[in-house]
């Protein structure tokens, strides 16, 4: 049996070469989400490379979202591009009080929105877990666990709605929104408030009054503002 090989272009870097030949591979064998590439030595070998070389090719497509590394199976294809490209976005955004409405705006469509179909969907069980999630935050050790408790309320909240897509929709914004968070909660105080601000939130969906729904979710997207520094430059129309 003849042993397969790949080709490598002449063009670019090394790795470079090595990230085309394995985008080439993952066609050519027409792998899917969770099918695993070969191994660094099986990769080096097939395409005429250094192990280090192919460790940084993969290590490309790992920051591209494309694969995963896993435990005792080693490379794996995967699909978080999207999430990816946000992690890079919410890296190199400056957190301003300009940026902060626009997001807080972005949320505010969705959550304060999904008030009727919250009241349709949510049942016990659901209201028991916003408080579990809100008592959480508040015993969180550090203010950036309390940030992570606070996406994951909101991030519940919006699948109790039965939504898929907006609910994928929201996971994605997850790298940037929890930073966002992150900026708003930089006081215990900051995090208390949160958490009362939450527990009339989910007092609201009990009683399924609509406007005390919408009335303390618009205040708690605000809330943060205070924390947020003002942008020293004029924001362009």
């Amino acid at each position: 049996m003849a042993t397969e090989t790949a080709e490598v272009g002449d063009k670019g870097s090394a790795v470079d070469q090595v990230v085309d030949a394995l985008r080439r591979l993952m066609r050519e064998r027409n792998l899917g989400l969770g099918d695993a590439l070969p191994s660094e030595i099986e990769l080096a070998a097939m395409f005429n490379s250094s192990r280090n070389t192919v460790r940084e090719a993969i290590r490309i497509l790992k920051a591209y979202g494309i694969v995963e590394s896993r435990q005792k199976v080693g490379a794996v294809i995967t699909d978080r591009r999207q999430q990816a490209l946000m992690e890079q976005f919410s890296f190199a955004l400056d957190i301003s009080a300009e940026s902060f409405l626009d997001i807080q705006g972005f949320r505010r469509l969705i959550e304060v929105n999904l008030s009727d179909l919250l009241f349709e969907h949510i049942d016990d069980a659901g209201i028991a877990r916003l408080e579990t999630i809100n008592d959480a935050m508040k015993l969180a050790p550090d203010l950036s666990d309390a940030a992570a408790f606070d996406f994951k309320f909101h991030a519940t909240l919006v699948g109790l709605a039965g939504n898929q897509t907006v609910s994928q929709v929201y996971g994605i914004l997850q790298p940037l929104l929890q930073r966002l968070m992150e900026a708003g909660k930089r006081s215990r105080a900051a995090v208390d408030n949160a958490y009362d601000d939450h527990r009339d939130i989910i007092a609201a969906l009990k009683q399924r009054d609509r406007i005390a729904y919408a009335y303390h979710m618009n205040r708690h997207l605000n809330a943060g503002l205070q924390f947020i520094q003002p942008s020293k430059e004029p924001r362009q129309i």
